[in-house]
């Protein structure tokens, strides 16, 4: 067992992550497309905002406790949909899941992740999870992995619609990261020089991309996807998929990829019963405004209209309160809890999550509260953006 006595910040994590995951697989979490002005501009939106320190309250009883889909969970927090999870270290989708669920919020499992949603189901023996879902051409896969998530015990779909191109991003050209993995001497010898990634590597089955291999017709390997991949996602995608796609679904139906006031309410006319708001950490746009700065302009559109829960950027308890405060329902965590799982596997995804909640909950009560339900836009020095 790693021993993260020491280890107090999310920095900690990322630190030792970048020291044990080959740095092809750490460079995807770990980058943006094109200069990286957006993925920057996410996590910097949050040092802009001041907060204002409150004494003489009881504080008492805390609670970062919150309702999701009539679901409570320990705090509004979201462990984000994450593509090749299962490269940042062996398993990596069912640890992380397992992290999550014992810790009590949800985990959203990627549809291009390594270990497949009944590998994740078996993981954390059934009990609930979230999948994520890419629009693509081939209905009739779409059709049965919907059918697929349903039979997993997934109790709700998140649907992100910013990926009908894939964005440039540079240090993954660079590298080599493609399906499969571009096998050169550089990487080769980098991989070499991390032996702990490399063993447990060996010592698991799951290195596909487990809810596509054998699961589409013709795809019976990693070379096979690369090419099914590349013809797959879909530029035409319309509203009509969405309805289309609720339908299919029948469940709670989370819309990503909001960044528009116009947007959020064609998503609600579609059928969302969520929307995130998220620029895809920064890898797709390059130019556009950091999520934090977008969101309470949406919320100030429809707020009264649906569940608004927010994405990018975030690695500290006091990034959680401030979305919170602008009026995010819940927010996701996707490279803070990768840091967690490259750094130390399930223990690291823990460890993250008790980083996140520790300093949500000593912020909120500096600021003079005790519930996190209770929080607003009051607790600001002057009113950001």
């Amino acid at each position: 067992m790693q021993n993260l006595n020491k280890i107090t910040c999310i920095e900690d994590l990322r630190k030792i992550a970048k020291r044990r995951v080959p740095r092809m697989f750490y460079d995807y979490v770990d980058t943006g497309s094109w200069t990286e002005s957006t993925y920057r501009a996410n996590t910097d939106a949050f040092a802009k905002i001041r907060l204002r320190q409150k004494v003489g309250r009881n504080l008492e009883n805390r609670s970062t406790a919150v309702t999701i889909f009539d679901e409570k969970i320990k705090m509004p927090v979201i462990l984000a949909p994450t593509g090749l999870t299962g490269m940042q270290h062996a398993d990596g989708e069912m640890l992380a899941a397992k992290a999550a669920t014992n810790f009590g919020v949800p985990y959203t499992l990627s549809t291009v992740s390594i270990c497949s949603l009944e590998n994740v189901s078996q993981a954390i023996n059934g009990r609930p999870f979230w999948f994520q879902l890419y629009v693509m051409k081939d209905k009739e896969f779409i059709a049965n992995l919907i059918n697929r998530a349903k039979a997993a015990n997934c109790s709700a779909l998140v649907l992100t619609l910013d990926l009908q191109t894939v964005g440039q991003r540079h240090k993954d050209i660079k590298n080599g990261l493609s399906v499969p993995p571009k096998i050169t001497i550089s990487n080769v010898i980098n991989m070499l020089s991390k032996p702990k990634w490399c063993l447990k590597m060996l010592k698991t089955n799951h290195h596909k991309f487990g809810n596509i291999v054998g699961h589409v017709k013709g795809v019976n390997n990693i070379n096979d996807v690369a090419q099914w991949v590349r013809q797959q996602f879909d530029p035409a995608l319309s509203w009509n998929d969405v309805e289309w796609i609720k339908k299919q679904w029948g469940g709670k139906l989370i819309i990503k990829g909001i960044m528009d006031a116009e947007d959020a309410k064609l998503a609600i006319q579609a059928g969302a019963d969520a929307i995130i708001v998220s620029n895809h950490g920064g890898r797709q746009l390059d130019g556009a405004p950091s999520t934090l700065e977008v969101l309470p302009h949406i919320v100030d559109a429809v707020g009264t209209k649906t569940d608004i829960h927010f994405d990018g950027g975030i690695r500290s308890g006091q990034d959680v309160l401030k979305a919170v405060a602008l009026g995010a329902k819940a927010c996701y965590i996707g490279r803070a809890f990768l840091y967690g799982l490259g750094a130390a596997g399930e223990q690291g995804v823990t460890k993250a999550l008790e980083i996140i909640q520790n300093e949500l909950d000593l912020t909120m009560a500096f600021c003079g509260h005790t519930d996190i339900n209770n929080v607003d836009r009051s607790i600001f020095w002057h009113s950001p953006f």
